[in-house]
């Protein structure tokens, strides 16, 4: 009879032991696998881009439209490709359970804005003519006794920029990064994945960008605009030139709310 409750009391605790472990390894990042084909063909797709938006890390599609990618139950997949519809993918429980699940993606139709060219008028005079040659500059300047790489001077006002991130630089650095510090951690996180990089690099439409941030499109203009870079950069830029700006920028932020909080200590003690 003893051996008999010893017996069951083992069963117990080893199927407890094991719950306890399938509920553990749930949790833990695993690997989620899937397939990505066209809507309308069917046909696998290669080179898609895939970011887990939580875990801010990339991947993409090998030849026969299959991926694998480090994600953990109710994470989501941020999905794009050239010329298709991006969309979001959540990761579900039977997902991780039962491995690899194909993934529609549905062709957009592309719609070629009007493009007006002004041609020049040139006269071959050349003072007249290089008076009608559009100037860009992207020069950057650096300011002695300011943090960072420095400031970019474009045609917009610069000066009246650079003055007020001279005087005010706590202000508008706060607006931009300090209500939003999670997200803006990511910034690291993105910057150390190749594939992400690598991904960014290719990419002019900042759509990714906004996902990861979480932000809309005039709100990650405004960021980089603040940040003194020139509405030649920011038209021209491609999403990882974007990224690095920010990040830059961020760092700033965080040395002059440092020197802001250290400032305010020694004025406290002195008091």
């Amino acid at each position: 009879m003893c051996m008999r409750y010893l017996l069951i009391l083992f069963l117990c605790f080893t199927t407890v032991y094991s719950y306890s472990q399938d509920s553990t390894n749930t949790k833990l990042p695993t690997r989620v696998k899937g397939t990505i084909i066209s809507s309308s063909t069917q046909a696998p797709l290669s080179e898609v881009n895939i970011v887990n938006i939580n875990q801010v890390v990339g991947t993409s599609t090998n030849d026969d439209g299959i991926f694998e990618i480090k994600a953990v139950a109710n994470d989501t997949l941020l999905l794009s490709y050239l010329g298709y519809k991006t969309i979001k993918v959540r990761v579900t429980n039977d997902w991780l359970k039962f491995g690899n699940t194909k993934i529609a993606m549905t062709e957009l139709a592309l719609a070629l804005e009007e493009v007006t060219v002004k041609q020049l008028q040139l006269t071959g005079y050349l003072k007249v003519d290089m008076l009608a040659v559009p100037i860009q500059s992207n020069n950057r300047y650096r300011i002695s006794g300011l943090p960072g790489q420095g400031y970019e001077a474009g045609r917009p006002n610069i000066a009246t920029k650079v003055l007020g991130a001279i005087f005010n630089p706590a202000d508008f650095l706060y607006n931009m990064f300090g209500k939003n510090p999670n997200e803006m951690r990511k910034l690291k996180k993105m910057k150390q994945d190749d594939q992400i990089r690598n991904q960014l690099a290719k990419r002019f439409d900042r759509e990714m960008l906004l996902v990861l941030l979480q932000v809309n499109k005039y709100d990650l203009d405004e960021i980089v605009n603040q940040c003194n870079y020139s509405k030649d950069f920011i038209n021209t830029a491609n999403d990882l030139q974007i990224l690095d700006a920010i990040s830059e920028c961020y760092e700033e932020y965080k040395v002059i709310s440092r020197n802001n909080k250290r400032n305010k200590g020694k004025k406290k003690g002195r008091a």
